[in-house]
């Protein structure tokens, strides 16, 4: 079991930045492959990025290539969301989830999710 908590969501205007963070705790919790996906208000859940246990591959949504960052300490146990440049258009609920190695884009594949935290990016 692994359990997921964000942090660092709030209020910005267009252009500024954030940096979001998970902590992660459990069983093997460094060895979990780590994603952010979000979700805007009447929307699915959509990806954002993605990276590997040892941070040897990193994906990201083409929305957000360039502007995001993601990144692990595996001694914190901590996830990150460096967002820069942001729009409008990046306003939503960000969840963190794991799997246990999978790397994927695809939500169905990911078993654990932190309850969320809201970015609004206001124009």
């Amino acid at each position: 079991q692994v359990q997921l908590v964000e942090s660092g969501g709030g209020l910005v205007q267009a252009g500024d930045s954030l940096r979001l963070s998970c902590a992660a705790s459990g069983r093997a919790s460094s060895t979990y492959t780590l994603a952010w996906f979000r979700q805007a208000p009447g929307k699915e859940r959509v990806f954002v990025a993605a990276i590997t246990r040892s941070g040897a591959n990193i994906n990201y949504a083409d929305s957000v290539k360039g502007r995001f960052t993601i990144s692990r300490d595996n001694a914190k146990n901590t996830l990150y969301l460096q967002m820069n440049s942001l729009r409008p258009e990046d306003t939503a609920v960000y969840y963190c989830a794991a799997n246990g190695g999978l790397f994927s884009t695809k939500s169905v594949l990911y078993n654990y999710w932190g309850q969320g935290t809201q970015v609004t990016v206001s124009s």
